[in-house]
C-alpha cells in the first residue's frame, strides 16, 4: 500500500467536498469553493500516481477549471461510460458537462491553463434547495440527485432535462443516494432518521429502514450511502449502535439490520464501494472460491477505514489523515486505487496492490454472477430498459420489426452522413481554408500577406467520451514535401487603413448600398430614399436638404415625383448629416396662418407630396427666415423685447383667429370645465406611404420564374391631353396594352388576373389576356400596399383599409377593414402579404403578425417575435424527422430557424419541467389553431405530429400523465371519427384542411407505439382503423 497527499490538488485553502475518478483512470474532478462562486476542477491524473510527471513542469496539474455554478459545489460524479460530468451545488442547480471542441486557453475569470475544454450540455433545474448528493444509474439511463427540499429526482439521462419522478416521502434534508447495481432499486438516506429503498419499477417505496438511526442526529453535512457491487448489501452513513457510531449494513434480503461496520469514533459520512467484485479462496483447502467487496468508509473523526466483507476486521484504517471531516471518496475502475477529500480543502491518494486486495473478477464474469442470482435485470445496455416493458400487441410487434429493419437501413447511411460532416467540419465549413494567399507590398517595400478569416470549427464530437489525457511533451516533425499553397503576387502598395483585396467585391457592394441613403439631397426626377431605411428617432420625417444649413435656407420638397426613377415609398428619409441641437432649433410656435398648421402636422405625419405643399408665397418665406432667425440664440435673454411665443393663457384674438385659420377636423370638441372652454388637438388619422409617379417602370408578374413584366409610361401627350399606358410583355413580344385617364402609381399580377392601382385613387383589373374584368374599383384613398394570389386580390389603402376581393366570383372576401385596430400611431406596417387561400398576413413594426378571420369578424395574432411562450417551448426535440426549417407555409415565413427550434428552451428555461411542459403544448396548441385560421395543411400536419410525439414521449414521464393521456384520447377521437354509420347526418368531418384524418390517425400512431406504456392506446385504435377498413 503506498499512502501520499498531493499538496498542489487544493481549492486555494477553501473546503473540497466532493472528488470523484474518471473511469479511464486519467483525470479525476473535484467540487468545491471557489472565491465567489463554486468551483470545478479536472485533474491530471498522472502526477498523483507518478512522481517522476509531479516533477516535470511541462506536465499539466490543472487540465479545466469550471466557474459557472453560483454557489458552492456539494457533489461531482462521472458518469459510466466517461461522457459526462455531473455537479451539484448550493445554487439549487445540477450542471451536465462534456467535452468540446472549442480552442483552450486560460478559463474566464482566472488565469489557470487549460488543456481540456468542457461546456454545460444542460443544465437541470427541479430542487428548490441546496442539491447535496448525485448518482447516475448502471446503464447511465437515469440519474438521480436529492436535496435539502426533502425529495429525490429521477433525471432522463437520455434526455436531459428532462424529468423520469419526482419522488417524495423524506420527512427531511435528503443528503445522500445510490443505484441498486441489478437496477431494480434506489436508495436514499435523510436526516429524518430513515434510509428508504425505491422500486424503480413505479418508484414507489420497498422499504424503510429507521431501527439503526434513531439515536442520530443531523451532524453530518452529507450522508453518503453505497449500494455494493454485487447487490447483496447497502451500507449506510451515520447509524448507531449502543450509543457507538456505524456505519450499517442492510441486506438485501428482507432488508435486515443485524450486521455492521464499528470502530470509528465519529459519526460516518461517506461510504463508497470498489466497484469491483473479487474472487479469492479465502481458506485453506477449500476449493471453491469465495466473492467478496471492498468498502471505503470516512468518518468526522478523520479517519479513514477500508474493509473486506470476507474479514471480520479492517483491512486498514488511518488515523488523522486530515484535519477536519472527511466529505467523500472514490475508487478507480481497476479498484487498486483510492482518493478522499476533506473540508479542510486537501486530498488523500491510497494505492492498493493485488496481493492486499485480491484479484477482480473481470466484467463478463461479474454480468453471469448478477444474472445467476437475480435473473435478467438491468445490463449496460440501455435498451433493456424498454425491453421490460411485455408487447401485449401483435400489431405492435410487428412495428418494433419494421422500425429496427429500417434503422439497419438507415445506419450506413447516416455513418457516411456523419463521416462527411467531420470531413466538411474538419475544413473550417462555411469558411474552409484556402490553398492561395494573396501577397502584396506596403509603402517601404515590405511584404504583406493578406490575411483570411477561418471561422472556428463546430462542435460536431460534443457528447463523445473523452480520450484518457496524454501528459507527452509536443513533437515536432518536418516533412519533405514541398507547400502545396499557391502565392498571388499583386502590384498593389498597401497603405495604412488600405481594405484588403479580397474584401473589395464586398465594399463594392456596400458602397453601392450606402450611395442609397447618402444624406446628399437627389436632384430632381432622382431616386428616393429605399423602404429599408428605419424611421428617425423622434425627429422630422421630411427629408432635409444638407448641402445649404444656414437658417435663411428654404426648403426643398425632396419628394417632388420623379419622371423617371422607379416607383419608391419617400415616407421615411434618414438624414446622416449632423443634425442641429434641439434646443437651438426653432420652437413650434402657434400661428394664426392655416400654413404653420400644416407645418406642425407635417411633423407628426408622413404625408404624400401635393401640388399645395410645394407653392409658397414670398411673405411665407420671410415669415419663416424671420422665425428661424429668432431662435437660433444660444443664450436666452429677457430684454424686454416682445416675443412671438408667450406663456400662459393665448389671448381672445390670438384664439379666434386661429379657429378661423384652422379645419375643424384638426381641433376636438370644446371641452368644458371650471374654467371654461379650451381645446383639444385630436390624434391625426393613420396615413400609410403610397408610391411617387415616375415616368417609366417595369414589373414582373406571375411568379419568380415567370417571363411576364408589365411596362408602365405615365404622362404621355396627345395635344390637350394627358394619357398613360401600360403593356404587356413576355420575351419581348407584347401581348397587350391598355391606356388609363390617371398616372399610374403600382402594378402587380399573377398568372391569371393583372391589377393597376392610379393616382387617382382607382384599382384596375385586367385578365391575362388584357380584357377588363371590372370597372373602375373606387376606393377611400390611393392604394399604399397591393398584393394577388392567384385569383384574390388584397389592397390596403393610404387611409389604412383592408379590401380582398375574389376576381373569379367577383365577391368581396373582406370589405373595408381599418388597420387601426392592430397599428397604433407609434407602430409601422413592416410587411404585408396575401395567401393561396386569400388570408392576408400584416406584420407590424412591433414584430406582430396578424391575419383577419372574416368568420369571427376580428384580427387575430399569428406571431410575436417576443411571444415567451415560442421561446420557452422546447418541442423541437419531438419535431418529425425532417429538418423543421424546410417548413413551407405562410406560419414558417414569419418565423426564423432558431425560433422554430424553441431558441434552446431546455438551457434557459428556470421554473421547473412542470410549467416548461405547459408552456410547449400551449405552443403547440397555438401554432395548430393558427395553421387552420391560414388554412395551411402542410404546416398544421407537421405541428400535428409533433404534438402527438410530445404528447407520446415527454408528458408521459411527467406526474400530470393522465392530463397528457386525455389530450392523445382527444386527438385520436377527433381523427377516427364514428366507428359506425348512423341513420341521422353526423357532425364529423372526414377531412381537415383537404387531408383524411384517418390517413393522418394512421401516420400518426408509430409514434405513440414508440412508447410502450402506450401499447394499449395504440391497439385499441389500431384495431377500430382495421376494423373500418375491413367494412
Amino acid at each position: 500500500m503506498r499512502l501520499l497527499k498531493p499538496s498542489w490538488v487544493t481549492h486555494d485553502g477553501k473546503p473540497i467536498f466532493s472528488i470523484d475518478i474518471h473511469p479511464d483512470g486519467s483525470r479525476f474532478a473535484t467540487g468545491g469553493q471557489g472565491d465567489d462562486s463554486g468551483k470545478v476542477v479536472i485533474w491530471n491524473f498522472e502526477p498523483v500516481r507518478d512522481e517522476k510527471a509531479e516533477n516535470d513542469e511541462n506536465v499539466p496539474r490543472v487540465l479545466c477549471q469550471m466557474n459557472n455554478h453560483l454557489a458552492c459545489v456539494n457533489c461531482v460524479r462521472w458518469s459510466n461510460n466517461g461522457k459526462s460530468l455531473a455537479s451539484g451545488g448550493d445554487d439549487k442547480l445540477i450542471m451536465i458537462w462534456q467535452t468540446s471542441r472549442a480552442g483552450v486557453g486560460p478559463s474566464f475569470g482566472s488565469g489557470t491553463p487549460t488543456y481540456e475544454q468542457w461546456r454545460p450540455a444542460a443544465t437541470l433545474r427541479g430542487h428548490t434547495g441546496d442539491v447535496l448528493d448525485l448518482a447516475w444509474s448502471p446503464n447511465d439511463s437515469w440519474m438521480a440527485s436529492c436535496s435539502v427540499d426533502n425529495t429525490i429526482i429521477v433525471w432522463n439521462a437520455d434526455n436531459f432535462p428532462a424529468q423520469v419522478a419526482v419522488i417524495k416521502g423524506h420527512n427531511g434534508l435528503v443528503k445522500g443516494v445510490t443505484w441498486d447495481p441489478v437496477g431494480k432499486y434506489l436508495a436514499s438516506q435523510s436526516d429524518d432518521k430513515s434510509l428508504r429503498v425505491w422500486r424503480t419499477r413505479d418508484w414507489k417505496e420497498e422499504a424503510k429502514i429507521t431501527e439503526p438511526f434513531t439515536e442520530c442526529g443531523g451532524t453530518t453535512h452529507v450522508l453518503r450511502c453505497h449500494w455494493s457491487p454485487d447487490g447483496a448489501y447497502i451500507v449506510s452513513a451515520h447509524a448507531m449502535n449502543n450509543s457507538g457510531p456505524t456505519a450499517q449494513i442492510i441486506e438485501r434480503e428482507g432488508f435486515k439490520t443485524s450486521l455492521d461496520f464499528v470502530g470509528h469514533r465519529k459519526a460516518i459520512t461517506v461510504v463508497r464501494f470498489n466497484p469491483n467484485i473479487f474472487s479469492e479462496k479465502m481458506k485453506k483447502g477449500c476449493e471453491q472460491a469465495q466473492q467478496y467487496t471492498c468498502c471505503a468508509i470516512g468518518s468526522k473523526d478523520r479517519s479513514l477505514s477500508v474493509w473486506l466483507t470476507a474479514l471480520k476486521r479492517p483491512l486498514v484504517v488511518t488515523h488523522d489523515l486530515f484535519e477536519n471531516t472527511i466529505l467523500d471518496i472514490s475508487w478507480s475502475k481497476s479498484g487498486m486505487e483510492l482518493m478522499a477529500c476533506s473540508s479542510d480543502g486537501t486530498v488523500a491518494y491510497i494505492e492498493f496492490s493485488k496481493d492486499e486486495i485480491g484479484d477482480p473478477m473481470a466484467q463478463n464474469d461479474v454480468e453471469l454472477f448478477l444474472e445467476k442470482i437475480y435473473g435478467k435485470c438491468m445490463t449496460k445496455n440501455k435498451s433493456s430498459t424498454s425491453g421490460t416493458q411485455i408487447i401485449e400487441s401483435a400489431a405492435l410487434l410487428k412495428l418494433q420489426q419494421q422500425k429496427r429493419e429500417e434503422m439497419q437501413k438507415k445506419l450506413p447511411e447516416a455513418e457516411e452522413k456523419c463521416n462527411l460532416s467531420r470531413m466538411s467540419d474538419s475544413q473550417g465549413s462555411p469558411f474552409k481554408p484556402t490553398d492561395k494567399q494573396i501577397e502584396t507590398k506596403t509603402a517601404d517595400g515590405r511584404r504583406r500577406i493578406t490575411p483570411i478569416f477561418l471561422a472556428p470549427q463546430l462542435d460536431v464530437n460534443v457528447g463523445e467520451a473523452p480520450l484518457p489525457f496524454k501528459s507527452q511533451g509536443i513533437n515536432f516533425t518536418s516533412r519533405k514535401e514541398t507547400s502545396k499553397i499557391v502565392v498571388e503576387k499583386q502590384n498593389i502598395v498597401t497603405t495604412k487603413g488600405m481594405i484588403s483585396p479580397t474584401s473589395r467585391s464586398n465594399l463594392s457592394n456596400s458602397n453601392f448600398s450606402n450611395q442609397t441613403t447618402s444624406p446628399v439631397l437627389p436632384p430632381p426626377g432622382g431616386e428616393g430614399t429605399p423602404k429599408s431605411q428605419p424611421p428617425p428617432l423622434g425627429g422630422d420625417t421630411t427629408p432635409k436638404p444638407t448641402q445649404d444649413t444656414s437658417p435663411g435656407a428654404e426648403k426643398m420638397d425632396t419628394a417632388q415625383p420623379s419622371e423617371s426613377a422607379p416607383p419608391v415609398t419617400p415616407s421615411k428619409v434618414i438624414n446622416v448629416s449632423i443634425q442641429p441641437m434641439t434646443a437651438l432649433s426653432k420652437p413650434k410656435i402657434k400661428h394664426s396662418s392655416s400654413e404653420k398648421k400644416s407645418s406642425e402636422k407635417s411633423d407628426v405625419k408622413d404625408k404624400t407630396p401635393s401640388v399645395k405643399d410645394k407653392i409658397k408665397t414670398p411673405s411665407e418665406k420671410s415669415d419663416k427666415v424671420k422665425d428661424h432667425k429668432s431662435s437660433t440664440g444660444v443664450k436666452r435673454k429677457h430684454d424686454g423685447e416682445k416675443k412671438e411665443e408667450r406663456r400662459g393663457r393665448p389671448r381672445k384674438v390670438d384664439k379666434e383667429r386661429s379657429l378661423l385659420a384652422t379645419p375643424v377636423s384638426n381641433f376636438a370638441p370644446p371641452v368644458l370645465d371650471s374654467q371654461g372652454a379650451h381645446y383639444l388637438a385630436a390624434v391625426p388619422e393613420l396615413e400609410l406611404p403610397v408610391a411617387s409617379i415616375q415616368k417609366t417602370f417595369t414589373k414582373t408578374v406571375g411568379g419568380r420564374d415567370s417571363s411576364l413584366s408589365v411596362e408602365v409610361e405615365n404622362t404621355i401627350s396627345i395635344g390637350v391631353h394627358t394619357l398613360h399606358k401600360m403593356r404587356c410583355v413576355q420575351e419581348g413580344l407584347t401581348l397587350w396594352e391598355q391606356v388609363l385617364n390617371s398616372p399610374i402609381l403600382s402594378v402587380t399580377g399573377s398568372k391569371t388576373v393583372v391589377c393597376a392601382s392610379c393616382e387617382d385613387g382607382s384599382l384596375h383589373m385586367y385578365s391575362s389576356t388584357g380584357s377588363r374584368i371590372l370597372p373602375s374599383i373606387v376606393l377611400d384613398s390611393k392604394v399604399s400596399k397591393l398584393h394577388i394570389k392567384g385569383f384574390f386580390v388584397m389592397v390596403i389603402t393610404q387611409k389604412a383599409f383592408l379590401y380582398i376581393w375574389n376576381v373569379q366570383q367577383q365577391s368581396v372576401v373582406i370589405r373595408k377593414e381599418s388597420l387601426k385596430t392592430i397599428i397604433s400611431g407609434s407602430d409601422d406596417l413592416q410587411k404585408s402579404m396575401l395567401t393561396e387561400e386569400g388570408m392576408p398576413i400584416i406584420t407590424v413594426h412591433n414584430k406582430k403578425s396578424y391575419t383577419f378571420s372574416k368568420d369571427m369578424g376580428t384580427w387575430m395574432l399569428l406571431h410575436n417575435k417576443a411571444d415567451s411562450l415560442q421561446q420557452c417551448s422546447d418541442h423541437h426535440s419531438c419535431a418529425p424527422p425532417r429538418d423543421s426549417t424546410k417548413i413551407q407555409g405562410p406560419l414558417a415565413s414569419l418565423q426564423t430557424s432558431h425560433e422554430r427550434l424553441g431558441m434552446q428552451a431546455s438551457r434557459i428555461f428556470s421554473a421547473g419541467q412542470s410549467l416548461q411542459q405547459s408552456s410547449t403544448l400551449s405552443h403547440i396548441e397555438s401554432q395548430l389553431a393558427a395553421c387552420l385560421l391560414l388554412k395551411s395543411a402542410p404546416e398544421y400536419k407537421f405541428w400535428l405530429q409533433t404534438y402527438t410525439r410530445y404528447l407520446s414521449q415527454e408528458g408521459l414521464e411527467s406526474e400530470s400523465r393522465h392530463i397528457f393521456e386525455s389530450k392523445l384520447r382527444d386527438v385520436c377521437d377527433d381523427l377516427l371519427g364514428p366507428a359506425y354509420k348512423t341513420k341521422g347526418k353526423s357532425s364529423w368531418d372526414p377531412l381537415i384542411l383537404g387531408m383524411d384524418k384517418r390517413s393522418l390517425l394512421q401516420e400518426m400512431l408509430p409514434s405513440i407505439g414508440s412508447n410502450l406504456k402506450l401499447q394499449r392506446l395504440f391497439t385499441e385504435y389500431h384495431d377500430q382503423l382495421e376494423s373500418i377498413e375491413d367494412r
